[in-house]
């Protein structure tokens, strides 16, 4: 369903990005809702109607660097840290004290992190399709330079203007490339080059699918294409930019788990589910509140997208059995 068609209030609201750009459905409790790579408030399109129906105040941002929202030129501009404070801000621009937090993808990242930062903000943290890992272990720069043979995407987006390049000539291709890669109808089969690696003199590209998974419509590919064809891709980028400085900045954090009552619903057929198995064991020491958790089979990474009627029954159902 494109934007105009839908029954939402956009907001400009002011936060230490300058300002975030959020889009609101519903009255009553507050779910602020946290998209990733490469998305925009959109992914959220088929929660919120569903979240407001049942009583809730729902809340899809772009995170900054993302949309109608500020994208300072500093990359370190985009440390987790300062998403967190964008989260905090959003909560009181709206004139509220709490709110759950629920994410996608580095949005998930962004969730968990906002729900250790400020436990009394965040009373709740919904993570989708990445799971939580305490803070801690080597810098990542270092992890991913040790990994052999082709070149892992995260170390590929680290240097500025490289994958601009490659994306930016064709940002609708680039994007419907990325969503067909990892959605379950249309991912390359496992025999295929991995489309999460770079082979020498290579580009991601040439590994993704040239069809449309079942879940994006033309016109939602629009949407996503307009956004970032306006914005460019070295804002978004720069989150994976800032990757060494959130292990600085975080270090006091190493190991502390997330104790607010939480969910997790990841995808059976997401390398971010499979490749993480191990921080989804931990759960019990790192994620002690969890109220709810399911891999859903034969799903991909864009989870709230591939299959929506059941990520909102999930999230309706754990929503109901949160404290007031």
């Amino acid at each position: 369903m494109p934007p105009h068609a839908m029954n939402v209030t956009h907001r400009l609201v002011p936060t230490p990005a300058g300002r975030t750009h959020l889009v609101e459905q519903g009255t009553g409790p507050l779910v602020l809702l946290v998209h990733g790579f490469p998305e925009s408030w959109y992914s959220w399109r088929h929660q919120l109607p569903v979240l407001a129906a049942a009583g809730y105040r729902a809340v899809a941002i772009d995170v900054r660097g993302y949309g109608r929202s500020s994208a300072p030129a500093d990359p370190a501009a985009y440390r987790m840290r300062a998403l967190v404070e964008d989260n905090v801000a959003v909560v009181r621009a709206l004139g509220e004290r709490s709110a759950v937090i629920v994410g996608h993808d580095w949005g998930s990242a962004i969730a968990a992190d906002s729900a250790l930062l400020e436990p009394d903000v965040f009373r709740a943290v919904g993570l989708l399709s990445v799971p939580y890992a305490p803070h801690g272990g080597p810098r990542p720069s270092e992890v991913f330079a040790r990994m052999s043979g082709d070149e892992f995407y995260v170390s590929y987006f680290q240097e500025p203007g490289r994958a601009e390049a490659e994306i930016e000539p064709d940002v609708r291709g680039w994007l419907a490339g990325i969503y067909a890669a990892l959605s379950a109808d249309t991912m390359p089969p496992s025999d295929a080059p991995d489309p999460h690696f770079v082979g020498a003199g290579g580009t991601l590209r040439e590994r993704f699918p040239d069809e449309l998974p079942g879940w994006l419509g033309p016109d939602d590919l629009d949407v996503y294409a307009g956004e970032f064809e306006r914005t460019g891709l070295t804002p978004a980028l720069n989150r994976y930019r800032s990757m060494d400085r959130d292990w600085a900045d975080l270090a006091a954090f190493d190991g502390a788990p997330v104790r607010q009552p939480a969910l997790f619903a990841g995808g059976g057929l997401d390398a971010s589910t499979t490749w993480l198995s191990d921080a989804i064991a931990a759960y019990p020491t790192t994620l002690p509140g969890l109220l709810s958790s399911r891999i859903l089979e034969g799903c991909g990474h864009w989870i709230q997208q591939e299959r929506p009627a059941e990520i909102n029954e999930l999230l309706l159902d754990w929503l109901a059995g949160l404290p007031s």
